[in-house]
Formats: structure tokens, C-alpha cells, sequence
């Protein structure tokens, strides 16, 4: 008889457990979203800092150089102007104007790929739906009914009927 009560109490748990959350889920619905979307919005916005504050360092770095090597401004002003270089042991590569649209379109590509993360879950995506929702709360309280119904207390026998 003890073990018995222990499975029916396990068993209450379990069932209790779940048609609570979810219950809670069905109420909360709207605030998970408003969670994932706003934790999706942050991780946009750190990679977009992450990327700003990489240029700036860049920038920095290329500020300093100018400062430290005055001559580097005569250096990079042919490759930046496109002027032909005067020393004849200067080998230049050439390039097309479409091998460099294409490598510029493929540089583009990876500059602007964002990570595959989806705003939400797939679970709260279906949940969204005032109908899903209302379904998810009758199956709840459902659950919960039945928990209270099939594994709640036993009445004890009256000694008397013995």
C-alpha cells in the first residue's frame, strides 16, 4: 500500500507539474516573446558594436601609421588613386573592372551575413495564435483535472464496513 501511494504522488507530480506550465506558458505567451525579440534586437545591436569598434580600431591603428611613417601617405596614394607606378621594378597586378565587382559582391556577402539565429522558438512561433493558445489551456487545465481526479487522495475504508 505505501509504494503504491509513492507512484500516485510521483504520478501527481508529474501530471501537475506539466498542465501547470503549461498553463503558465499560455498566460506568459506574450512576454516570452517580448523576451525573444528583445534578446534578438541586443545580439543584433552587440554585433553591430563589436563591428563599429573593430573600424574605429582600424582607424586608430591607420592614424597612427600616418603619424609614425610620413612616407606612407606617398606609398598608398597610387594604389588608392589608381595612378600608375613610376619605378620600372614595380610589378602591379591588373585586374578586371568584373573580377572586381565579383570579389567585392562576394566580400559584401560575408560582411553583411548574419548568424542563423531564428527571433524565436519554434514551440512559441505556434503558441502566438490565440486559438493555439486557447488549446494549449484547455489541454492544461485537462491535465491538471485529471492529476487531481485519478491520483489525488483515496478515501480510506471506515473501519466500520470491515
Amino acid at each position: 500500500m505505501q509504494g503504491q501511494n509513492i507512484i500516485r504522488t510521483l504520478l501527481f507530480i508529474v501530471f501537475f507539474s506539466i498542465g501547470a506550465a503549461a498553463m503558465a506558458a499560455s498566460f506568459l505567451c506574450d512576454d516570452f516573446v517580448r523576451r525573444y525579440r528583445n534578446k534578438h534586437y541586443l545580439n543584433q545591436a552587440e554585433r553591430l558594436t563589436e563591428k563599429l569598434e573593430s573600424l574605429n580600431d582600424d582607424y586608430d591603428a591607420l592614424l597612427m601609421r600616418l603619424e609614425d611613417d610620413p612616407n606612407l601617405i606617398k606609398r598608398l596614394a597610387p594604389a588608392a588613386l589608381g595612378a600608375d607606378h613610376t619605378d620600372p621594378n614595380t610589378i602591379v597586378p591588373r585586374a578586371t573592372a568584373w573580377e572586381l565587382a565579383e570579389a567585392n559582391k562576394a566580400l559584401a556577402r560575408i560582411a553583411d551575413a548574419e548568424p542563423n539565429e531564428p527571433a524565436m522558438p519554434a514551440w512559441l512561433e505556434r503558441c502566438r495564435e490565440s486559438k493555439q493558445r486557447m488549446y494549449l489551456f484547455a489541454a492544461a487545465a485537462a491535465l491538471i483535472l485529471v492529476s487531481f481526479v485519478c491520483f489525488g487522495r483515496i478515501k480510506k475504508p471506515d473501519d466500520e464496513a470491515e
